[in-house]
């Protein structure tokens, strides 16, 4: 199982494009932290531009709109490994993380990255080897290649019951 937590995601082009790489990934749940914008707003209407980008994923993809703090503390009751994508003196090359049973994939804003407080809640950090001039990728793009990699032993292990 694993569910991905977006806190101050700003830009709702890049909430939508997470929603179609989140379903595509079979992400079970979407939680929208902070300023994050949501698909549909608290008057009921959808964000157009949330829409146009995800595609469809941000209805049938189940979501929830919950406060940062009280999202960790109840997966970590429920024994969610939190997974936080950061560079950090503490993270690991993406490619060496071995997935937990639960897991939920922790991105923060654009700019900032996640806060040092989130970050010290974080069962693990993983970090994306960066080989050019920029330091870090659009996050959606950085969302795609970490669920990809999150769910490839899945991925294989269902590849191999199917043959």
């Amino acid at each position: 199982m694993i569910s991905i937590i977006l806190h101050n995601i700003r830009s709702a082009h890049n909430v939508g494009s997470i929603f179609r790489t989140a379903d595509g990934a079979g992400v079970e749940r979407v939680y929208l932290t902070g300023i994050t914008p949501t698909p549909i707003d608290r008057f009921g209407r959808e964000d157009p531009k949330i829409a146009k980008v995800a595609l469809g994923a941000e209805k049938t993809l189940s979501w929830e709109k919950r406060n940062i703090n009280e999202i960790l503390t109840a997966l970590k009751k429920d024994g969610v490994q939190v997974v936080a994508l950061e560079q950090d003196p503490r993270s690991i090359p993406y490619t060496q993380y071995v997935p937990h049973e639960k897991c939920a994939l922790l991105l923060g804003t654009e700019v900032g990255g996640i806060e040092k407080g989130l970050l010290e809640r974080a069962d693990i950090i993983l970090e994306i080897p960066m080989h050019g001039k920029k330091d870090s990728l659009n996050v959606s793009v950085a969302t795609g290649i970490a669920l990809f990699e999150i769910k490839k032993p899945q991925i294989k292990s269902e590849s191999e019951t199917n043959n």
